[in-house]
C-alpha cells in the first residue's frame, strides 16, 4: 500500500515540474511587466464601475436621441469588464509564475 502512495506522490510532482519549465521558457517582456505593475495598483472595482458608467451614459445618449453615440459608448462595457478580469489575474498570479 505504501508503494501505491509513493507512485501517486511522484506522478503528482511531474506536472508541477513541467509547468515550471514552461513558465521559465515563456517570460513576459519588460513592457508587459511594467503595464501589469501599474494596473495592479488600481482597485478591481474600478473597471466594474467604469462598465456600469458606460452603460448608464449609453442609456442616457439613447434616450436623448443620439443613437450612434449611444452604440459607441455601449461597446465599451465588454472591454472594461475584460480589463477588470485581467487586473484580477495580474493581482493574483503576477506577470511570471516563477518570478
Amino acid at each position: 500500500m505504501s508503494a501505491t502512495m509513493t507512485k501517486q506522490v511522484s506522478t503528482s510532482e511531474q506536472p508541477t515540474q513541467k509547468s515550471e519549465i514552461e513558465a521559465q521558457q515563456q517570460k513576459e517582456g519588460p513592457l508587459a511587466r511594467t503595464i501589469e505593475k501599474q494596473t495592479a495598483k488600481l482597485p478591481s472595482d474600478t473597471f466594474l464601475w467604469a462598465a456600469l458608467g458606460s452603460m448608464g451614459v449609453s442609456a442616457l445618449l439613447q434616450f436623448t436621441g443620439k443613437k450612434r453615440a449611444s452604440l459607441f459608448v455601449g461597446e465599451w462595457v465588454a472591454p472594461f469588464l475584460l480589463f477588470g478580469v485581467y487586473n484580477k489575474i495580474v493581482k493574483t498570479q503576477g506577470s511570471d509564475r516563477t518570478a
